[in-house]
Order: structure tokens, then sequence, then C-alpha cells
């Protein structure tokens, strides 16, 4: 039987999983090869508040271990979280402009270990990584990316890896199961809200699951149609 579709993201307490301005955040990520960029303010600003937005998990031990940051780390509940999101995903679908700012900031074993569908408008050869990660780019649509996706995925479950556009695309056309919001205690007042265009009169949603923690809150809920 085909696994779920979801997806599962950090979000500040007023809406934002993403900082403002697509364009800082992009020279936010070239400032990982080019230094000269870490002196931009607007650069300093946006990547201090993506810091603290995910804050809660670079300290734990399965993070540490998967982007081969080093050894040790924090275990516990939190760190489930993250081992369980990993383990039961089998492919990944993703935007382009997400896979444009991850190919600049990824290692060069990207972080994935399966195969990504990339939603894009132009075709472009599969690029294998080391560690197990092959993106593939798919020029016909979100729904062909998601078909190709749950195939690759066989039993597990397919991540809508993000950004928020796409995110929102794959909810709004009915087609995510499940998802999962790490409700992080930081307020953005501008930024990518995830859920700014949703077609509410199609989008019901039943709570699965919520676990808080000393540093957030792990919300889950279940997507029905309305």
């Amino acid at each position: 039987m085909a696994g779920k579709v979801f997806f599962s993201v950090s979000m500040s307490l007023d809406g934002f999983i993403a900082p403002e301005s697509h364009a800082v955040g992009v020279r936010a990520m070239e400032g990982f090869t080019a230094p000269d960029e870490q002196d931009d303010p607007d650069v300093r600003r946006w990547m201090a508040q993506w810091m603290e937005l995910q804050q809660w998990v670079f300290p734990l031990r399965f993070f540490r271990e998967n982007l081969k940051l080093g050894e040790g780390g924090e275990e516990g509940r939190e760190n489930d979280v993250v081992r369980e999101t990993f383990e039961r995903t089998g492919a990944s679908v993703m935007g382009k402009r997400m896979f444009d700012l991850g190919e600049r900031a990824w290692p060069e074993e990207a972080p994935f270990h399966t195969p990504v569908f990339v939603v894009t408008h132009a075709g472009r050869d599969p690029w294998e990584r080391p560690g197990g990660t092959t993106f593939h780019f798919v020029d016909d649509g979100i729904e062909h990316a998601v078909d190709q996706a749950r195939e690759a995925a066989g039993d597990r479950d397919v991540r809508i890896a993000g950004g928020g556009a796409t995110i929102l695309e794959y909810l709004n056309a009915g087609l995510v199961d499940e998802f999962s919001i790490t409700l992080s205690p930081v307020l953005f007042g501008a930024g990518t809200r995830l859920f700014d265009g949703v077609d509410a009169s199609r989008v019901a949603l039943e709570q699965v699951r919520s676990e808080p923690s000393s540093r957030v809150t792990h919300l889950t809920y279940a997507v029905r149609p309305r």
C-alpha cells in the first residue's frame, strides 16, 4: 500500500516559515561559501531569524549525524521526531526555488538520502549526489512529480519538502494527507506565511497529535476534503 504525502516545517508563532525576502535568503545561502556576503546587514538579519526559528533542531544527535556535523548531541523525544520524519520518508518533492537555495548550501552529501523530485519548468538530467540522493527534474506538473515520488517511495511516505509556495500548491490541490508544524516561540512580523492563499473552502483539518517540549510545540494534522 502506498504511503502518505505529508509536509513537516518549523513555523514562527505569527505564522511564518521563512524570514522576509527570498532574495536576501539566496544571498544568505551564498554566504556559506562567500564570506563577504556575511558582512551584509540584511543577510546577517535574515540568518539570525532563520537560526532562531530552527534553533530547536541544531543540538539534536540525529540532525548532527545526518548532516555530518560531528558526534554527540541531544537525544530524547525531539531527536526521535526528527529521526522518525527522516525514516518515514521514501522520496521528497520540492520546488525549484528551494532547490536553487539548497544547491548553494547543502553539503556534497545532500541530507535527503532518497530520490528528490524537483518541480520545475525546465528539464534537466538527473543529478546524483553521494549518499543516495538523486535529484530528478519534473517539468510536467505537480501531480506527475508526486506520482513519480510515490512510485520511488514504495510503501514509505512522500514528503513535500518545500518551499512554502510548493507546499501550498499541493495542499490546495488536495494532494496532502497529513502535515506537522513545529511551532517555535519567535515572531518575524513579515516573511513567508505558510497558509497565505490557502483554499479554506476545500481543506479541513483533524488534529492528530500535540507534543509540547521546553523549546517548541509539535503539532500534527490529518487533511480532509471539506
